[in-house]
C-alpha cells in the first residue's frame, strides 16, 4: 500500500491528467448505472421480491445483447483516439459516422430478433410462473428502447474517444432525472397517471434512452464542433470497415463469452430460491456503483494510451497504464473496506427485506474482498484496448471466465452448497490470477507495436 502510494506521488501531474478525464467518465458511467438502480430500488419497494428478481432477468438478457452487439464501438474508440492524436479530425469524423451505421443496422436487428424470441430466450431460467410473467412484461416493453441504448453507446463512445466525457456525463444525467421521476409516476399512478407497476419502470427507462439519443444526435450532428458527423460519412466504406472490424470483433467475442457467463451464473444462482435471486440482483448493483470509478478511469487509461500512441510517446502511454491502473487499484482496496465495515447498512438501503439482507450479508465480505483485484483488471484492460490489443484482452477474459469462474461458481454454489456466496468465491480466485496474468501482458509492451491503419 506505501509503495503504491510512493508510485503515484511521484507520477502526480500525470494522475491528475487522468483524474480531470476520467471524473465526467466517472460520472457518466454511475449515472448510467443508476438509471437501471432506480428500477431495482422502486421496484423492490413498490412491487416486492418478484419483481425485482423479474427486472434482474429481463435485464441481464437486454444488457447481454448490447455490450455483445455493440463492441463495434471498442475498435472505434482505439481508432478515433489515435485519430485525434495525430490531429485527423476528418479520418475521425468518418470512423465515428460509419461506427453509427453500423450500431443502428444491428441495433435494429437485435430489436426484432429479441420480440420474437423472448419466450423461449427466458426458458433457460429456472423461475416461477409469477415471476416469468413480469419478466415479460418488462421485457416487451425496455427492448423498444433498445435501438436507442445502442445510439447513446455508440455516441458516448465516439466522444470520449475525442478526449469529451464532459457531455456523455450531462445526457446521461438528463435522461436519469427523467427516469426517476418517470418511475414514480407510473409505477405508483401519481396524479392523473394510471398505476402501472413494473410496466411503468420499463416505460420509465425505454422513454429516457429515447430523450437522450435524440439528445446525442443533435450534438453530433451539429458542424460547430471537431467532432461532426455528416451523413455522408455514415456511407460503409472497406478502408474503415476493415481495421473497425479487426480491433473490433475481438471486443465482440469477449463480450459474448462474458455476457453469456453472467447469465450461467444467472442460471447457477435460479437454482437457488427467489430470495436469493432478489439478493443476487442487489448484490450485482451495489457491485456495480463500487468500480464506477475504476470505469472511469478505464475509459480515461483507453483515450489517454491511444491519444500518446498517436503521438509516438510510448513511454507517455506505458505511464499513463501503470498509474491508471495503480490508483484503480488502491481505490478498490478502499471500497473493500467500506463493505467489509458497512455491509448490512449498505444492504438497508437497497431492500427493506430482512430475508434478502440477512442472505446477502456474508456475500458482501465477499464483494469487499474482491474489490482490489476487479478495480485493477478493469482500468489495466482499458488501457490494453485504448491502444487496440483488444485480441489479448479477448483471449485472457474468456479464458478466465469460462475455465476458472463459471467452473467454481457451480463447485461453491451447488456442489459445497456455499449458497450465494459462492459465485464470488469463484470470482476471487479468477480475478487474482488473472490480475497477473494481465499485468504481464502489459509489462511485455507488445501492444505498442500494434498499427492502426486508416487510408484517408
Amino acid at each position: 500500500m506505501v509503495d503504491l502510494k510512493v508510485f503515484l506521488k511521484r507520477r502526480k501531474n500525470l494522475l491528475a491528467s487522468i483524474i480531470l478525464l476520467a471524473l465526467p467518465a466517472v460520472g457518466e458511467m454511475s449515472l448510467n448505472t443508476l438509471l437501471g438502480l432506480s428500477d431495482t430500488l422502486m421496484i423492490s419497494y413498490f412491487v416486492g421480491s418478484e419483481g425485482l428478481a423479474a427486472v434482474g432477468f429481463a435485464n441481464q438478457i437486454i444488457f447481454t445483447l448490447i455490450f455483445i452487439f455493440s463492441s463495434f464501438n471498442t475498435g472505434a474508440t482505439a481508432m478515433i483516439a489515435r485519430a485525434y492524436g495525430e490531429e485527423n479530425y476528418k479520418k475521425l469524423n468518418r470512423v465515428a459516422g460509419q461506427g453509427l451505421s453500423i450500431n443502428i443496422f444491428i441495433g435494429i436487428i437485435i430489436t426484432v430478433l429479441a420480440l420474437l424470441f423472448a419466450k423461449e430466450i427466458f426458458s433457460i431460467y429456472d423461475m416461477t410462473q409469477e415471476v416469468m410473467h413480469l419478466t415479460l412484461d418488462y421485457f416487451y416493453i425496455v427492448i423498444f428502447g433498445c435501438i436507442f441504448m445502442f445510439l447513446s453507446f455508440s455516441y458516448a463512445a465516439i466522444l470520449r474517444g475525442a478526449g469529451n466525457t464532459v457531455t456523455p456525463m450531462i445526457i446521461t444525467g438528463i435522461a436519469n432525472i427523467l427516469n426517476i421521476i418517470g418511475n414514480y409516476i407510473l409505477i405508483t399512478g401519481w396524479g392523473p397517471f394510471p398505476k402501472m407497476g413494473i410496466a411503468g419502470a420499463a416505460w420509465a427507462t425505454t422513454i429516457s434512452r429515447m430523450i437522450a439519443a435524440v439528445l446525442y444526435t443533435f450534438i453530433l450532428f451539429n458542424p460547430k464542433g471537431n467532432v461532426y458527423i455528416k451523413l455522408k460519412y455514415m456511407k460503409i466504406t472497406k478502408n474503415i470497415l476493415k481495421p473497425l472490424w479487426n480491433l473490433s470483433y475481438p471486443g465482440a467475442v469477449e463480450q459474448a463469452l462474458m455476457q453469456t457467463s453472467f447469465i450461467a451464473v444467472g442460471v447457477i444462482v435460479s437454482k437457488l430460491d427467489t430470495i436469493s435471486e432478489a439478493a443476487f440482483r442487489i448484490l450485482i448493483n451495489i457491485e456495480s456503483i463500487s468500480y464506477m470509478p475504476a470505469v472511469g478511469l478505464s475509459i480515461a487509461a483507453a483515450t489517454l494510451v491511444g491519444k500518446s500512441l498517436g503521438e509516438r510517446d510510448i513511454n507517455k502511454a506505458v505511464e499513463i497504464g501503470y498509474t491508471a491502473s495503480a490508483f484503480g487499484a488502491m481505490w478498490g482496496i478502499f471500497m473493500g473496506i467500506i463493505f467489509l465495515i458497512f455491509p448490512k447498512q449498505l444492504l438497508a438501503i437497497f431492500t427493506p427485506d430482512i430475508n434478502v439482507i440477512s442472505v446477502s450479508v456474508a456475500t458482501m465480505y465477499a464483494v469487499g474482498i474482491n474489490q482490489p483485484f476487479l478495480n485493477f483488471m478493469i482500468v489495466m484492460t482499458g488501457a490494453l484496448r485504448g491502444a487496440g490489443d483488444t485480441r489479448s484482452v479477448m483471449i485472457i477474459t474468456s479464458i478466465r471466465l469460462w475455465l476458472f469462474f463459471i467452473p467454481l461458481t457451480y463447485v461453491f454454489t451447488i456442489m459445497l452448497k456455499q449458497g450465494l456466496a459462492g459465485t464470488w468465491y469463484g470470482e476471487i480466485i479468477s480475478m487474482f490470477i488473472f490480475c497477473i496474468v494481465v499485468f504481464m501482458r502489459f509489462r511485455s509492451k507488445k501492444w505498442t507495436n500494434i498499427k492502426i491503419d486508416v487510408k484517408d
